[in-house]
């Protein structure tokens, strides 16, 4: 099971050693969620640097039990904000006369409601899983680890994790559908990513 970390103030600023800890044991999962997305080398790595500012930056509000799902999700947006600003990059330019452009509205940012919301959606169904289920879906998902250390870590065979990992899949996307009916509209697409892929 991923460790809790205590991201607690000490002489006015966080813990430099347990911020290095949590780095250490999620940026190569939350790198390859990003690159997922992006398809980009370099754009990953300046995102996952964002994603680790941004941690950093929320430090003094973020409880520790939430750590994993907030990275996962605060990558998820920053990447789909880049994918944005490439597309309207790449777009061809309306007059201010064009029917279309009156109708653009300027890109909404996610809210922090909305942000929490997703974090605790996952984390909610994540919880609920059976023992097992959830330790496989954490070393999976949460710290990147393959089928086979996953199998050596619990010493069980490779397609014992891979059973678990699609069941805890299917289990958390329809906890969510079921439990969480009109908002689980908004985080399907991260669901898609952070579950599936």
């Amino acid at each position: 099971m991923a460790t809790a970390y205590a991201l607690h103030p000490a002489v006015g600023t966080v813990d430099l050693t347990v911020f290095d800890e949590i780095y250490h044991q999620y940026h190569n999962a939350v790198y390859s969620n990003i690159y997922k997305l992006v398809r980009q080398e370099a754009v990953a790595e300046d995102i996952l640097q964002e994603v680790f500012i941004a941690l950093w930056e929320n430090r003094r509000k973020l409880e520790a039990t939430k750590v994993a799902g907030w990275l996962f999700v605060t990558s998820y947006n920053k990447s789909v904000k880049y994918l944005k600003k490439k597309s309207r990059e790449n777009a061809v330019p309306l007059s201010e006369g064009s029917p279309v452009y009156n109708t653009i509205q300027p890109e909404e940012q996610v809210s922090e409601v909305q942000h929490r919301l997703r974090i605790s959606m996952i984390e909610d169904a994540v919880n609920h899983l059976p023992e097992r289920k959830r330790q496989v879906f954490r070393l999976c998902r949460y710290e990147g680890k393959s089928l086979d250390e996953v199998a050596h870590i619990m010493n069980i065979s490779p397609s014992s994790v891979s059973d678990y990992l699609k069941q805890a899949n299917r289990f958390i996307k329809d906890y969510i559908f079921s439990n969480y009916a009109e908002a689980s509209l908004a985080v399907a697409p991260l669901l898609v990513v952070y579950l599936l892929s």
